[in-house]
């Protein structure tokens, strides 16, 4: 192999070791070098798979990178413990107009102000083209040029820590863009000659040569703990990382991010379409040893019961109240029953784990995406409704992520986009992107008038950026967001997450309560009505007893005149009525005894 800075470059060779791999000494080479490898007699150049930064996209020359000439000052950032987190999910290129680091540090104090604790980033490693989710890249160790240069994300990820904001990473583990992906003229064994993915060949960890493809990963998960201070991962599509090892290797990326953490605590979350609770269950047990997973089940369940759609696999559930109920208190809903769609069992047992191992959301990148328009959730259903279930979010006892520009109801929609240089690639993300989009019904309507966003288009990916003036213009959206994330922090008995301490009763055709019971006796009681106003007779459920402290008074209304709701009544306890489009939160009185 050889070492060189490009066409005319007499190179540098290097040697093969007992392991294979191949190394050389070399001199005057400093920060800002560029180079290109050349493998046995091909005389072209290719980028160093393991590159640092791609300055000119995924075809070019490396560049060296001084990893220590950053000058950090987060010494006292000790991390995030699981509880207590509230995740904001954001993708660089279109949460600023500019789509840049710089431009998005200038935000930060924005998520701080709201309450975030987690900044979770949509990839950022490099890939092909001048835009794109992030999911198809090639360069795992080198984060995208489009963005800036690696020392502009420390200073984000610095600045993040200085206003108390942890960062999340998400990585793709589970397949190689196709655009790029030059590992396989290094090796023959980055891919698995037995596992396939549905983005198509599986990445290599239980194969022939697979101890190689094992490290680089596991040392990709620790790299951007150890030299960006990450806070922690979220591991894109796991159920598509397929290791038939003793060791699977979500267990080796979870160790090597933790050593590489050095004290400080790290949280890896994982995205598994097959709902398995082994991925946070300890090592010692069979399990991964991660922090928490997605919970579709959740979002499903809350688009289902907000919009009223129910199509493709929203067709998997009802959004009754008693559905509610159970995602708030059990986590998954399906935890091994049959579904008829899938033609199989579904998910796992959760009734022994905490419920914040579940990442809970009304919207992120996929679900937007996957409308017609990339049509937001608060667009898709009445403000009042909306307002309800957002509640419902942030008071139940599991994580909640929120996406980008859903604190202040963003109009612009989130697409899917991917730019392409070779037109064949751009006509199969065309296809593949349609083809998806036509299992939902009304979006094949759409499709049949060509009112589908091209996802190779500049305009696509333009047209995804959130506009910032609609903080002032939506201001009561985001003061009601920023209240209701205070009330979860602050309250006694909220921010305990404690779910043994639930329970929950359905009170009519779409409304539901919720009630908390605490051992100090300051209970909560959540009286959720997506319907027409109800007058709830006989109280007879136990669930509406006066706490052991005086009378229910209330504490929260998503429908308060401040967050350009209609008002809430007076509650009356004897004359019990439950306000439509609305959540109210009643928490016992100042007055009376213990009874």
């Amino acid at each position: 192999m050889l070492l060189g800075s490009g066409e005319g470059s007499n190179g540098v060779s290097l040697e093969r070791d007992d392991r294979g791999y191949f190394s050389g000494a070399v001199s005057g080479i400093g920060a800002g070098q560029r180079y290109f490898l050349r493998v046995d007699d091909d005389q072209r150049d290719y980028p160093d798979p393991a590159s640092c930064f791609q300055p000119e996209g995924v075809h070019g020359p490396s560049e060296v990178v001084d990893a220590h000439a950053f000058a950090w000052d987060d010494a006292q950032w000790q991390g995030n413990s699981l509880p207590g987190q509230i995740i904001y999910e954001l993708h660089v290129g279109t949460w600023t107009p500019e789509g840049t680091w710089t431009a998005a540090i200038e935000k930060l104090p924005h998520l701080a102000e709201l309450g975030i604790t987690l900044i979770e980033l949509m990839p950022v490693n490099e890939f092909q083209g001048d835009f794109g989710w992030g999911y198809d890249g090639v360069y795992w160790y080198a984060p995208t040029r489009l963005y800036g240069r690696p020392d502009d994300f420390r200073r984000f990820v610095c600045e993040a820590h200085r206003l108390g904001l942890g960062v999340l990473l998400d990585v793709v583990y589970n397949h190689f863009g196709p655009t790029g992906n030059y590992t396989g003229v290094f090796s023959p064994h980055y891919v698995s000659g037995h596992h396939t993915t549905e983005w198509g060949d599986a990445v290599n960890f239980d194969g022939e040569g697979s101890e190689g493809v094992r490290e680089f990963v596991a040392g990709n998960a620790a790299y951007w703990i150890r030299e960006f201070h990450l806070d922690g991962l979220r591991l894109d599509a796991s159920q598509a990382i397929v290791d038939d090892s003793p060791e699977h290797i979500l267990t080796a990326v979870g160790r090597a991010a933790r050593e590489a953490a050095a004290g400080r605590q790290v949280l890896i979350f994982a995205e598994d379409e097959k709902q398995r609770v082994q991925h946070v269950e300890p090592s010692d047990r069979g399990g991964f040893g991660l922090d928490g997973v997605w919970n579709d089940d959740f979002h499903h369940a809350c688009r289902v019961a907000a919009t009223g759609h129910s199509e493709y696999y929203y067709s998997d559930y009802s959004g009754t109240p008693q559905e509610l109920i159970s995602a708030v208190r059990f986590g998954y809903l399906y935890q091994g029953q049959w579904n008829h769609r899938q033609n199989g069992p579904r998910g796992t047992a959760t009734w022994h784990l905490p419920a914040a191992h579940f990442v809970n959301a009304l919207q992120n990148h996929d679900q937007v995406a996957n409308s017609t328009h990339g049509m937001r959730g608060h667009l898709l259903t009445s403000p009042g409704r909306w307002r309800a279930i957002t509640t419902l979010l942030f008071l139940a006892p599991g994580t909640p992520l929120m996406f980008m520009g859903q604190e202040f109801s963003a109009s612009a929609p989130f697409l899917y986009f991917a730019d392409h240089e070779v037109e064949i690639v751009a006509n199969l993300v065309r296809k593949g992107r349609w083809s998806f989009l036509h299992e939902f019904p009304r979006t094949a309507g759409a499709a049949a008038s060509g009112a589908l966003a091209d996802p190779t288009s500049a305009a696509t990916f333009e047209a995804s950026k959130i506009d910032w003036r609609e903080t002032q213009q939506h201001s009561n959206v985001l003061a009601f967001h920023r209240d209701l994330i205070q009330l979860r922090k602050h309250d006694p008995t909220f921010s305990r997450q404690d779910s043994s301490m639930l329970t929950g009763a359905v009170i009519g055709p779409e409304a539901l309560m919720l009630r908390w019971l605490s051992p100090e006796g300051d209970d909560r009681l959540l009286l959720l009505n997506l319907g027409r106003d109800l007058e709830f007779r006989p109280g007879s459920d136990p669930l509406l007893a006066p706490p052991r402290r005086g009378n229910w008074q209330l504490l929260w209304s998503s429908e308060a005149a401040e967050y350009g709701g209609a008002g809430t009544a007076l509650i009356d306890m004897k004359q019990l009525s439950v306000p439509g489009h609305a959540a109210t939160v009643l928490h016992p009185s100042a007055a009376g005894a213990d009874g």
